[in-house]
């Protein structure tokens, strides 16, 4: 995995890792040169379970930033308020949307204006060498024996999301637990079948 100079404190290793890959490189380093964004101010979206909040705790810790994780769910007047206070002190500040689906839609005109101003990064759809990745990390994080051959067999049959490799580590934990058997080809398949059905390839 290539490294990328980050001001974030424990990206590659420690407890909280984030995997660097084709569906993140760019949002992360944008995070390098906060103070180049518009009015120092970026706008974070990406689907559920992409590190979107993990992130922002880690600029903000750096010492990037403020950031504010679900920014679309706080009252607009609030967050008008936050970012006036964040100009104000020349501050750069991320926000983090909770949902990376649809337009955001904001009824205060002058915090529509701002927001819109600000610049876009966007956490993206894994390939399948990230989701090897997000395999060896969710493993890494249950103490979960999942050699290089779990991976070649799990990317091509995996949804490809986030989210999806989270919940299939997760099921293939389970059943090695239920079964008391290591997780081999068996419970790889039965995983598989849990979640989405008999195990195919899926067409690239």
């Amino acid at each position: 995995m290539s490294q990328i100079a980050l001001p974030l404190r424990a990206v590659q290793g420690g407890p909280h890792r984030i995997s660097i890959g084709n569906d993140n490189r760019a949002a992360l380093e944008a995070l390098q040169v906060a103070q180049t964004w518009p009015f120092r101010t970026a706008v974070l979206s990406g689907p559920p379970r992409s590190g979107k909040s993990l992130v922002a705790a880690l600029f903000a810790e750096s010492g990037g930033g403020e950031a504010i994780d679900d920014a679309d769910r706080l009252d607009e007047t609030d967050l008008f308020h936050r970012w006036n206070r964040a100009q104000e002190s020349a501050s750069s500040l991320l926000l983090v949307r909770s949902s990376g689906e649809g337009e955001w839609v904001i009824k205060l005109p002058d915090l529509a204006s701002r927001i819109g101003a600000a610049l876009p990064l966007a956490i993206g759809t894994p390939d399948d060498e990230q989701l090897g990745h997000l395999f060896a990390i969710h493993a890494e994080q249950r103490a979960l024996a999942l050699g290089p051959d779990a991976a070649e067999y799990l990317v091509p049959r995996c949804e490809r999301s986030h989210l999806a490799v989270e919940r299939l580590v997760e099921t293939i934990d389970r059943l090695s637990l239920e079964r008391k058997v290591a997780p081999t080809l068996g419970i790889w398949r039965e995983a598989l079948e849990a979640l989405h059905g008999p195990a195919e390839p899926r067409l690239l």
